[in-house]
């Protein structure tokens, strides 16, 4: 059964932080079809790391809810590589858009974390209370710790000051606008750039980090976006809510996947002094299908449009 929209988002002023994002954008697709007016502001416009400019805006431009999708992001070398930039850029972000929205009077807030937010030991499907019951993955905890801090900004002011301020926890995502620079993206969109450039130029394998036996559980971000829009309607309560497909596969299996989406033919090789990173990561979904949503795009069909649109930018 679906859950009673108690918060209808027709007629409402809605900020999405982060627009230009993967998520950040589909959630502005998604909010198309929801007669509401959706804010936008470019680095230009406000720096998320300024809290006077943060709070100027929010004033100014007086949101009634804000999706919180801003946030600086990278794979497992970039988070290595910078741990101080992910771990202080995403602590300021959280903090200044969360005393913003409490100070001006947002009426209600969803921040979006990361799966990577759970223990790297996570009982698997890892349920929403396994927050903090363990150490988190070493290669990418700064950001990981960011974004717990997030979540418990949004509980915090929600307790303290009454805040109807929520938290979604989604899945490795994926889909049209994703990050494709191999220094710094995630294992699928690293796996569709490195599969068509070996196709375009007659390349005969890939390589690919590691062993390819962890699992990894994907979601396209227009079903992520249409879960958020989902829980901002419906949702109000203390506990963040994962977010996800509820299934996964070896990273070996994905790369097959995506040389088949992609016609490259080539050989798959695995470079084993790469790290693995967590050797699974699968998340529960019963909260979120309790509620009565679930995903609509199957893992090839979504491969298929986040190439499409891969080409279509690089053309």
């Amino acid at each position: 059964m679906a859950s009673e929209v108690v918060f209808p988002l027709a007629g409402k002023r809605i900020w999405v932080a982060g627009h230009r994002g993967m998520v950040g954008s589909a959630i502005v697709r998604r909010l198309a079809s929801e007669d509401c007016e959706v804010v936008t502001a470019t680095r230009a416009d406000v720096d998320l790391k300024s809290p006077d400019q943060v709070r100027a805006f929010v004033a100014d431009r007086k949101p009634d809810a804000i999706f919180m999708a801003a946030a600086k992001v990278g794979g497992i070398l970039a988070n290595d590589t910078y741990p101080a930039d992910f771990l202080y850029d995403n602590l300021m972000i959280a903090a200044n858009v969360t005393e913003a929205a409490y100070r001006e009077g947002v009426a209600k807030m969803l921040f979006l974390g990361s799966s990577c937010i759970y223990p790297k030991q996570a009982p698997q499907p890892i349920p929403e209370d396994a927050l903090l019951t363990g150490p988190l993955e070493p290669t990418n905890e700064w950001y990981a710790v960011a974004k717990i801090a997030g979540i418990k900004l949004a509980q915090s002011y929600r307790k303290q000051h009454g805040c109807d301020f929520i938290s979604a926890m989604p899945t490795n995502l994926y889909g049209p606008g994703d990050n494709y620079d191999l220094t710094s993206s995630h294992v699928l969109p690293a796996l569709i750039r490195k599969a068509h450039e070996a196709k375009e130029t007659g390349a005969d394998h890939i390589v690919i980090w590691g062993t390819g036996t962890p699992r990894r559980e994907f979601l396209n971000s227009d079903d992520c976006a249409d879960a958020c829009v989902f829980l901002m309607k419906t949702y109000s309560d203390f506990e963040h809510v994962n977010v996800g497909s509820g299934e996964d596969l070896p990273i070996i299996d994905l790369a097959r996947l995506v040389c088949e989406v992609v016609g490259f033919n080539g050989d798959i090789v695995t470079d084993t002094s790469k790290p693995d990173g967590t050797m699974r990561k699968l998340m529960s979904g019963d909260k979120l299908k309790a509620m009565g949503w679930a995903p609509t795009i199957g893992l090839k069909d979504g491969i298929e449009g986040a190439y499409a649109a891969f080409k279509a930018a690089n053309a």
